[in-house]
Protein backbone atom coordinates (compact mmCIF):
# COMPACT_ATOMS: atom_id res chain seq x y z
CA UNK A 1 0.00 0.00 0.00
CA UNK A 2 1.16 3.59 -0.58
CA UNK A 3 1.73 4.22 3.13
CA UNK A 4 4.47 1.57 3.27
CA UNK A 5 8.05 1.65 2.00
CA UNK A 6 10.69 -1.07 1.59
CA UNK A 7 10.56 -4.76 0.70
CA UNK A 8 12.35 -6.59 3.54
CA UNK A 9 12.82 -3.70 5.98
CA UNK A 10 9.31 -2.30 5.65
CA UNK A 11 8.03 0.86 7.31
CA UNK A 12 4.42 2.02 7.43
CA UNK A 13 3.77 5.55 8.65
CA UNK A 14 0.43 6.68 10.03
CA UNK A 15 -1.27 9.78 11.47
CA UNK A 16 -2.19 13.31 10.47
CA UNK A 17 -0.83 16.77 11.23
CA UNK A 18 -3.61 17.73 13.64
CA UNK A 19 -4.79 14.29 14.71
CA UNK A 20 -4.06 12.72 18.07
CA UNK A 21 -0.66 11.29 17.15
CA UNK A 22 1.69 10.22 14.36
CA UNK A 23 4.02 7.27 14.15
CA UNK A 24 5.38 4.26 12.32
CA UNK A 25 5.39 0.48 12.31
CA UNK A 26 8.63 -1.27 11.27
CA UNK A 27 8.38 -4.84 10.05
CA UNK A 28 11.44 -6.93 9.22
CA UNK A 29 13.90 -5.45 11.70
CA UNK A 30 16.46 -8.12 12.66
CA UNK A 31 16.20 -9.53 16.17
CA UNK A 32 18.75 -8.87 18.94
CA UNK A 33 19.50 -5.28 17.85
CA UNK A 34 20.19 -3.20 20.99
CA UNK A 35 17.60 -0.41 20.80
CA UNK A 36 15.92 2.13 23.01
CA UNK A 37 14.05 5.40 22.73
CA UNK A 38 17.30 7.32 23.22
CA UNK A 39 18.52 5.90 19.88
CA UNK A 40 15.54 7.55 18.19
CA UNK A 41 15.04 10.81 20.07
CA UNK A 42 18.17 12.61 18.87
CA UNK A 43 17.11 12.46 15.22
CA UNK A 44 13.56 13.53 16.08
CA UNK A 45 14.95 16.52 17.98
CA UNK A 46 16.79 17.60 14.84
CA UNK A 47 13.52 17.40 12.87
CA UNK A 48 11.05 18.92 15.32
CA UNK A 49 9.55 22.42 14.95
CA UNK A 50 10.35 25.31 17.25
CA UNK A 51 14.10 24.62 17.43
CA UNK A 52 15.15 28.02 16.01
CA UNK A 53 13.83 31.35 14.75
CA UNK A 54 13.94 30.25 11.09
CA UNK A 55 11.55 27.29 11.37
CA UNK A 56 7.92 26.78 12.33
CA UNK A 57 7.19 28.01 15.88
CA UNK A 58 4.86 25.09 16.59
CA UNK A 59 5.86 23.75 20.00
CA UNK A 60 6.07 19.98 20.00
CA UNK A 61 8.27 17.83 22.21
CA UNK A 62 8.07 15.01 19.65
CA UNK A 63 8.88 12.53 22.39
CA UNK A 64 8.90 9.01 20.97
CA UNK A 65 7.38 5.97 22.65
CA UNK A 66 8.24 2.44 21.53
CA UNK A 67 5.15 0.32 22.08
CA UNK A 68 6.18 -3.08 20.73
CA UNK A 69 8.98 -5.18 19.31
CA UNK A 70 11.44 -4.78 22.22
CA UNK A 71 12.32 -7.00 25.16
CA UNK A 72 15.07 -6.32 27.66
CA UNK A 73 16.54 -3.60 25.47
CA UNK A 74 16.74 -5.62 22.26
CA UNK A 75 14.54 -6.08 19.21
CA UNK A 76 12.64 -9.34 19.10
CA UNK A 77 12.03 -9.60 15.35
CA UNK A 78 8.38 -8.65 15.85
CA UNK A 79 6.93 -5.41 14.41
CA UNK A 80 8.19 -2.28 16.15
CA UNK A 81 5.55 0.36 16.72
CA UNK A 82 6.60 3.91 17.58
CA UNK A 83 4.29 6.74 18.54
CA UNK A 84 4.65 10.52 18.94
CA UNK A 85 1.72 12.47 20.38
CA UNK A 86 0.57 15.76 18.84
CA UNK A 87 0.46 18.16 21.79
CA UNK A 88 0.31 21.60 20.10
CA UNK A 89 -2.21 21.08 17.31
CA UNK A 90 -4.33 24.13 16.44
CA UNK A 91 -6.80 22.93 13.82
CA UNK A 92 -8.88 26.11 14.11
CA UNK A 93 -6.20 28.04 12.24
CA UNK A 94 -7.20 26.07 9.12
CA UNK A 95 -10.96 26.70 9.17
CA UNK A 96 -10.76 29.00 6.14
CA UNK A 97 -9.07 26.23 4.14
CA UNK A 98 -12.08 23.93 4.51
CA UNK A 99 -13.61 25.67 1.49
CA UNK A 100 -10.53 27.15 -0.20
CA UNK A 101 -7.68 25.41 -1.99
CA UNK A 102 -4.21 26.60 -1.00
CA UNK A 103 -1.97 27.24 -4.04
CA UNK A 104 0.71 24.53 -4.60
CA UNK A 105 -0.73 22.35 -1.82
CA UNK A 106 -2.37 18.93 -2.05
CA UNK A 107 -5.78 20.32 -1.04
CA UNK A 108 -7.34 20.09 -4.50
CA UNK A 109 -5.62 16.87 -5.59
CA UNK A 110 -6.55 15.07 -2.36
CA UNK A 111 -10.19 16.01 -2.87
CA UNK A 112 -9.99 15.00 -6.54
CA UNK A 113 -8.65 11.56 -5.58
CA UNK A 114 -10.70 10.69 -2.48
CA UNK A 115 -13.73 12.98 -2.67
CA UNK A 116 -13.04 13.89 0.97
CA UNK A 117 -10.13 15.53 2.78
CA UNK A 118 -8.75 16.58 6.14
CA UNK A 119 -8.17 20.32 5.71
CA UNK A 120 -6.35 20.73 9.06
CA UNK A 121 -2.77 21.47 8.07
CA UNK A 122 -3.01 19.21 5.05
CA UNK A 123 -3.86 16.14 7.12
CA UNK A 124 -1.94 13.16 5.78
CA UNK A 125 -0.04 15.28 3.23
CA UNK A 126 1.54 17.37 5.99
CA UNK A 127 5.28 17.10 6.57
CA UNK A 128 4.44 16.01 10.12
CA UNK A 129 4.05 12.54 8.61
CA UNK A 130 7.85 12.48 8.27
CA UNK A 131 8.19 11.89 12.02
CA UNK A 132 7.61 8.19 11.28
CA UNK A 133 10.28 8.26 8.58
CA UNK A 134 12.86 9.83 10.88
CA UNK A 135 12.06 7.44 13.74
CA UNK A 136 12.40 4.36 11.53
CA UNK A 137 15.42 5.87 9.80
CA UNK A 138 17.17 6.09 13.16
CA UNK A 139 16.71 2.34 13.59
CA UNK A 140 18.02 1.74 10.07
CA UNK A 141 21.00 4.00 10.72
CA UNK A 142 21.90 1.98 13.83
CA UNK A 143 21.77 -1.25 11.85
CA UNK A 144 24.05 0.26 9.20
CA UNK A 145 26.54 1.52 11.77
CA UNK A 146 26.84 -1.98 13.25
CA UNK A 147 26.81 -3.78 9.90
CA UNK A 148 29.52 -1.82 8.15
CA UNK A 149 30.36 1.50 9.82
CA UNK A 150 28.20 3.35 7.30
CA UNK A 151 28.06 7.15 7.74
CA UNK A 152 25.25 9.25 6.29
CA UNK A 153 25.54 13.02 6.26
CA UNK A 154 23.10 15.49 4.69
CA UNK A 155 23.52 19.26 4.72
CA UNK A 156 22.12 22.37 3.06
CA UNK A 157 24.12 23.52 0.02
CA UNK A 158 21.79 26.23 -1.29
CA UNK A 159 19.02 28.48 -0.04
CA UNK A 160 17.39 30.52 -2.78
CA UNK A 161 20.37 31.92 -4.73
CA UNK A 162 22.94 31.57 -1.93
CA UNK A 163 25.13 28.51 -2.49
CA UNK A 164 27.82 26.70 -0.54
CA UNK A 165 31.24 27.13 -2.25
CA UNK A 166 32.10 24.13 -4.42
CA UNK A 167 35.17 23.21 -2.36
CA UNK A 168 33.11 23.05 0.84
CA UNK A 169 30.33 21.09 -0.87
CA UNK A 170 32.80 18.35 -1.83
CA UNK A 171 33.79 17.70 1.80
CA UNK A 172 32.25 15.19 4.21
CA UNK A 173 31.37 17.37 7.21
CA UNK A 174 30.85 16.15 10.75
CA UNK A 175 27.35 16.29 12.22
CA UNK A 176 28.63 18.91 14.66
CA UNK A 177 29.69 21.09 11.73
CA UNK A 178 26.29 20.65 10.07
CA UNK A 179 24.34 21.40 13.26
CA UNK A 180 26.54 24.34 14.29
CA UNK A 181 24.01 26.75 12.76
CA UNK A 182 20.21 26.47 12.61
CA UNK A 183 20.22 26.36 8.79
CA UNK A 184 22.44 23.22 8.80
CA UNK A 185 24.99 24.46 6.31
CA UNK A 186 28.53 23.46 7.39
CA UNK A 187 30.21 26.67 6.14
CA UNK A 188 29.67 29.43 8.75
CA UNK A 189 29.87 32.39 6.35
CA UNK A 190 27.47 30.83 3.86
CA UNK A 191 25.16 29.74 6.67
CA UNK A 192 24.95 33.30 7.98
CA UNK A 193 23.96 34.59 4.53
CA UNK A 194 21.35 31.81 4.19
CA UNK A 195 19.84 32.67 7.56
CA UNK A 196 19.56 36.34 6.57
CA UNK A 197 17.80 35.37 3.34
CA UNK A 198 15.29 33.16 5.20
CA UNK A 199 14.63 35.89 7.78
CA UNK A 200 14.14 38.40 4.98
CA UNK A 201 11.62 36.16 3.25
CA UNK A 202 9.74 35.54 6.49
CA UNK A 203 9.55 39.28 7.26
CA UNK A 204 7.92 39.76 3.84
CA UNK A 205 5.42 36.98 4.44
CA UNK A 206 7.18 34.87 1.82
CA UNK A 207 9.28 31.69 1.64
CA UNK A 208 12.36 30.26 -0.11
CA UNK A 209 13.56 26.85 -1.26
CA UNK A 210 16.95 25.30 -1.93
CA UNK A 211 19.05 22.15 -2.16
CA UNK A 212 20.23 19.48 0.29
CA UNK A 213 23.19 17.27 -0.51
CA UNK A 214 23.55 13.83 1.06
CA UNK A 215 26.84 11.91 1.20
CA UNK A 216 27.18 8.28 2.29
CA UNK A 217 30.44 6.46 2.91
CA UNK A 218 31.17 2.93 4.05
CA UNK A 219 28.67 1.24 1.71
CA UNK A 220 30.19 -1.94 0.25
CA UNK A 221 30.12 -2.76 -3.45
CA UNK A 222 27.20 -4.93 -4.53
CA UNK A 223 24.04 -3.31 -3.12
CA UNK A 224 21.22 -2.64 -5.56
CA UNK A 225 19.58 -4.31 -8.52
CA UNK A 226 20.44 -3.98 -12.23
CA UNK A 227 16.95 -3.25 -13.62
CA UNK A 228 13.85 -1.82 -11.92
CA UNK A 229 15.18 -1.60 -8.34
CA UNK A 230 18.42 0.15 -9.17
CA UNK A 231 19.91 1.66 -6.04
CA UNK A 232 19.78 5.19 -7.44
CA UNK A 233 16.17 4.64 -8.56
CA UNK A 234 15.10 3.65 -5.05
CA UNK A 235 17.02 6.58 -3.59
CA UNK A 236 15.26 8.88 -6.04
CA UNK A 237 11.84 7.46 -5.12
CA UNK A 238 12.63 7.83 -1.42
CA UNK A 239 13.67 11.46 -1.79
CA UNK A 240 10.91 12.48 -4.19
CA UNK A 241 8.35 10.96 -1.82
CA UNK A 242 9.22 13.70 0.67
CA UNK A 243 6.97 16.77 0.90
CA UNK A 244 8.15 19.81 -1.13
CA UNK A 245 10.75 17.92 -3.18
CA UNK A 246 11.04 18.85 -6.86
CA UNK A 247 14.28 17.34 -8.08
CA UNK A 248 16.88 14.61 -7.57
CA UNK A 249 20.29 14.11 -9.13
CA UNK A 250 23.08 11.70 -8.29
CA UNK A 251 26.79 12.04 -8.98
CA UNK A 252 27.47 14.51 -11.77
CA UNK A 253 23.73 14.80 -12.37
CA UNK A 254 22.66 17.23 -15.07
CA UNK A 255 26.14 18.76 -15.17
CA UNK A 256 27.44 15.46 -16.52
CA UNK A 257 25.55 16.08 -19.76
CA UNK A 258 28.06 18.82 -20.55
CA UNK A 259 30.97 16.33 -20.60
CA UNK A 260 32.13 13.83 -23.18
CA UNK A 261 32.45 10.15 -22.30
CA UNK A 262 36.22 10.47 -22.15
CA UNK A 263 35.79 13.20 -19.55
CA UNK A 264 33.00 11.61 -17.55
CA UNK A 265 34.07 7.95 -17.25
CA UNK A 266 35.27 6.74 -13.83
CA UNK A 267 38.38 4.63 -14.46
CA UNK A 268 38.88 1.57 -12.24
CA UNK A 269 42.06 1.53 -10.17
CA UNK A 270 43.50 -0.65 -7.40
CA UNK A 271 42.85 0.69 -3.90
CA UNK A 272 43.82 -0.67 -0.51
CA UNK A 273 42.13 -4.06 -0.24
CA UNK A 274 39.68 -3.46 -3.05
CA UNK A 275 39.02 -2.22 -6.57
CA UNK A 276 37.92 1.40 -6.76
CA UNK A 277 37.61 4.29 -9.18
CA UNK A 278 39.97 7.21 -9.79
CA UNK A 279 37.04 9.65 -9.98
CA UNK A 280 33.46 9.42 -8.76
CA UNK A 281 31.23 11.21 -11.25
CA UNK A 282 28.77 8.30 -11.03
CA UNK A 283 28.10 9.04 -7.37
CA UNK A 284 29.09 5.62 -6.05
CA UNK A 285 26.65 3.60 -8.17
CA UNK A 286 27.26 1.80 -11.48
CA UNK A 287 24.55 -0.11 -13.34
CA UNK A 288 22.18 0.33 -10.40
CA UNK A 289 24.63 -1.33 -7.96
CA UNK A 290 26.94 0.31 -5.42
CA UNK A 291 30.64 0.25 -6.39
CA UNK A 292 32.14 0.91 -2.95
CA UNK A 293 32.81 4.61 -3.55
CA UNK A 294 31.09 7.40 -1.66
CA UNK A 295 27.44 7.80 -2.65
CA UNK A 296 26.35 11.39 -3.08
CA UNK A 297 23.19 13.02 -4.40
CA UNK A 298 21.27 16.31 -4.33
CA UNK A 299 17.61 16.90 -3.50
CA UNK A 300 15.80 20.10 -4.53
CA UNK A 301 13.06 21.52 -2.28
CA UNK A 302 10.56 24.13 -3.45
CA UNK A 303 9.68 27.23 -1.42
CA UNK A 304 7.17 26.50 1.33
CA UNK A 305 3.74 26.69 -0.29
CA UNK A 306 1.95 28.42 2.62
CA UNK A 307 2.90 32.10 2.65
CA UNK A 308 1.40 35.08 4.47
CA UNK A 309 0.86 37.16 1.35
CA UNK A 310 -2.58 37.39 -0.26
CA UNK A 311 -3.00 34.93 -3.15
CA UNK A 312 -5.80 34.25 -5.56
CA UNK A 313 -7.30 30.76 -5.62
CA UNK A 314 -10.71 29.12 -5.95
CA UNK A 315 -13.08 27.57 -3.46
CA UNK A 316 -14.64 24.10 -3.66
CA UNK A 317 -17.32 25.42 -6.03
CA UNK A 318 -14.70 26.83 -8.39
CA UNK A 319 -15.39 30.47 -7.50
CA UNK A 320 -12.30 32.76 -7.49
CA UNK A 321 -11.45 33.94 -3.95
CA UNK A 322 -8.56 35.53 -2.10
CA UNK A 323 -6.62 33.57 0.48
CA UNK A 324 -4.06 34.62 3.10
CA UNK A 325 -1.97 31.94 4.79
CA UNK A 326 -2.56 31.23 8.48
CA UNK A 327 -1.06 28.89 11.02
CA UNK A 328 2.59 28.15 11.80
CA UNK A 329 4.84 27.29 8.90
CA UNK A 330 8.51 27.08 7.98
CA UNK A 331 9.66 29.96 5.75
CA UNK A 332 12.19 27.42 4.42
CA UNK A 333 11.80 23.67 4.87
CA UNK A 334 15.48 22.78 4.36
CA UNK A 335 16.88 23.00 7.93
CA UNK A 336 14.36 20.45 9.24
CA UNK A 337 14.51 18.34 6.08
CA UNK A 338 18.19 17.43 6.61
CA UNK A 339 17.51 14.58 9.10
CA UNK A 340 14.59 13.42 6.93
CA UNK A 341 16.84 13.02 3.89
CA UNK A 342 19.33 11.07 6.01
CA UNK A 343 16.53 8.84 7.33
CA UNK A 344 15.25 7.97 3.87
CA UNK A 345 18.77 7.18 2.66
CA UNK A 346 19.25 4.84 5.64
CA UNK A 347 15.95 3.06 4.94
CA UNK A 348 16.88 2.42 1.29
CA UNK A 349 20.35 1.16 2.17
CA UNK A 350 19.21 -1.21 4.93
CA UNK A 351 16.53 -2.67 2.70
CA UNK A 352 19.00 -3.30 -0.14
CA UNK A 353 21.61 -4.68 2.28
CA UNK A 354 19.08 -7.20 3.58
CA UNK A 355 17.91 -8.09 0.07
CA UNK A 356 21.49 -8.67 -1.07
CA UNK A 357 22.19 -10.87 1.97
CA UNK A 358 19.02 -12.90 1.39
CA UNK A 359 19.82 -13.58 -2.26
CA UNK A 360 23.58 -13.96 -2.24
CA UNK A 361 24.84 -14.71 1.28
CA UNK A 362 22.32 -17.07 2.86
CA UNK A 363 22.57 -19.89 0.36
CA UNK A 364 25.97 -21.46 -0.26
CA UNK A 365 26.24 -23.64 -3.36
Amino acid sequence: MPNSFGKLFTVTTWGESHGAAVGVVIDGCPARLPLGEADIQGDLDRRKPGQSDIVSPRKEKDKVEILSGLFEGKTTGAPIMMLVMNSDARPGAYDEFREKFRPSHADFTYLAKYGFRDHRGGGRSSARETIGRVASGAVARKILSLAGAVEIRAFVTRVHDIALPAAAADAFPTQAEVDATPVRCPDPATAAAMIRRIEEARSQGDSVGGVIQCRVRGVPAGLGEPVFDRLEADLAKAMLSLPATKGFEIGSGFAGTLLKGSEHNDAYVPKTGRIGTATNRSGGIQGGISDGEEIFFNVAFKPTATIMKPQMTVDVSGKPVELVGKGRHDPCVLPRAVPIVEAMAALVLVDHWMRNAAQNQVFKF
